[in-house]
């Protein structure tokens, strides 16, 4: 690695990741997901390059913000922005926000220009020297002006990707963005050694992206800037205004930018790359037995090939079966041929049409001070197990509708309950009435957890009024 650059990593966190139903979901989508190993593909996108590259600006939305500061926290990572849309708007206005903030950042710094690494957040990468090596390749074509996109050796007629056609050696020039092609076309492009799979990895220079974006769509461009522009900082995150940035069309950057520039240039790269976008991906970059099943959790499998099966929490026991993916979560089973999975995407969008709750959140549900886990639920009641991180701390809040008793299971908790501070440990507990201000606190090393017992004629989440927040939530 020269010491003569570094780059600015724009780690783009936002999708939902429907097709890895029941796991992601639109609370706690893939990006935050462990599928391999014990870090989250945003955990191990951000440490990849963390060797290579300045703190990344981070593009993610409102509902995800704790979570990306957290895991990345948690990885011993400072983003330089987590830049918060109020409203997706797809890759193009996403980039050229980020750009405009890392314009902002080398100005502070002295600087005139940052060298862009835009990253999807919720990708794979087997060979992580690999792909470092390749970035570092293309930094003297990003440095001359050229958009560099980074093209994945295709390994199979894939058809739910779009191709790049770029012949050549090196960083190339490119001569066509290919859309999905079908079954016939993509064994084409396979054998002709010439097609690549468009990964939606980028470098550029952020001047040379917002110079091409002017140039073909500076509604877009105008858009982001009086977003940015009239945005508003809070604490570790940067909040775009939200009636601009609304206003601004929704385009991806190839639409927008890389089919219509003369500087896209694309480099191969050959690193076990996977965008996790199916049960199916998931299984061929798995780890397999002998017979190629690849299982993870509390499985037993006889007589069994080529099945992927991820269980949660219990037992989960197969007999001759092949080809088959079974999926069991806390609150929903996935089972389905392995062929089919890209249909998954169909099954969550019954599941909204019908307000199902599972369509978006899991059983546990993740707050910036920790997690709850609904144990049971009846009429006029629920149990919940919560979980507070150390030195975090619920609002100051109340409930109309309901009471609630809290008893500590382990960890040291402080509550503020009406005019009294107690401090409570394992085996203790404490009665919120309806309609009384409280608060919760670790104010322990360890996890405070706790069951909380709530009772009342309504039990929705709506029913909090805030009057204290550490985190800025109404």
């Amino acid at each position: 690695m020269s010491e003569s650059f570094s780059v600015r990593p724009v780690i783009l966190c936002g999708g939902s990741g429907s097709r890895l139903w029941p796991l992601s979901r639109d609370a706690y989508p893939k990006q935050f997901l462990p599928l391999l190993d014990r870090h989250s593909l945003l955990q191990a996108t951000w440490l990849r390059v963390a060797t290579l590259a300045r703190p990344p600006i981070v593009v993610t939305g409102e509902a995800h913000r704790f979570m990306v500061a957290e895991q990345l926290r948690q990885v011993d990572c400072q983003p330089a922005a987590i830049v918060l849309e109020p409203t997706g708007r797809n890759t193009a206005p996403a980039i050229a926000v980020a750009a405009l903030e890392a314009l902002r950042e080398a100005a502070r710094a002295g600087e005139t220009d940052a060298i862009l690494l835009v990253l999807p957040s919720d990708h794979l990468v087997g060979d992580e020297a690999g792909f470092r090596a390749a970035v570092v390749a293309a930094v003297p074509a990003a440095e001359a002006g050229r958009l560099v996109t980074f093209g994945v050796l295709p390994t199979a007629p894939e058809t739910g990707f779009g191709y790049i056609h770029a012949p050549g050696d090196g960083v190339r020039p490119v001569e066509a963005f290919v859309e999905k092609p079908d079954r016939s076309v993509a064994e084409q492009y396979l054998a002709s050694g010439r097609y690549f799979w468009n990964s939606g990895m980028f470098l550029f220079r952020a001047s040379c992206y917002l110079a091409e974006l002017e140039r073909f769509r500076p509604d877009i461009l105008a858009a982001c800037s009086a977003a940015i522009a009239d945005a508003q900082r809070d604490a570790d995150f940067l909040r775009l205004a939200a009636a601009t940035f609304a206003a601004c069309p929704s385009e991806s950057i190839d639409y927008a930018v890389m089919e219509q520039t003369d500087a896209a240039a694309m480099l191969p790269l050959d690193v076990g790359w996977s965008d996790v976008g199916s049960w199916s991906a998931l299984w061929q970059i798995a780890e397999h037995d002998d017979h190629g099943n690849a299982h993870r959790g509390d499985v037993l499998a006889r007589d069994c090939r080529n099945t992927l099966v991820w269980a949660d929490e219990r037992l989960v026991a197969l007999i001759g079966l092949d080809d088959l993916v079974v999926v069991d979560s806390t609150d929903a089973l996935l089972v389905a041929r392995r062929e089919r999975v890209q249909e998954v995407k169909d099954i969550v969008a019954m599941l909204k049409s019908r307000q199902r709750p599972e369509a978006v959140h899991h059983r546990t549900v993740y707050r910036p001070w920790g997690s709850y886990q609904s144990i049971d639920l009846g009429e006029r009641f629920q149990v919940k197990r919560i979980t507070v991180r150390p030195g975090a701390s619920l609002s100051l809040q109340l409930h109309h509708r309901r009471a609630e008793h809290w008893v500590v299971v382990s960890g040291r908790a402080r509550v503020v309950r009406g005019e009294d501070v107690l401090e409570l440990g394992p085996d203790q507990s404490t009665y919120i009435p309806v309609g009384m201000k409280h608060r919760l606190e670790n104010i322990g090393a360890e996890p405070l957890q706790l069951i909380e017992v709530q009772s009342g004629d309504y039990l929705g989440e709506d029913d909090i009024v805030r009057f204290e927040d550490a985190y800025g939530r109404g």
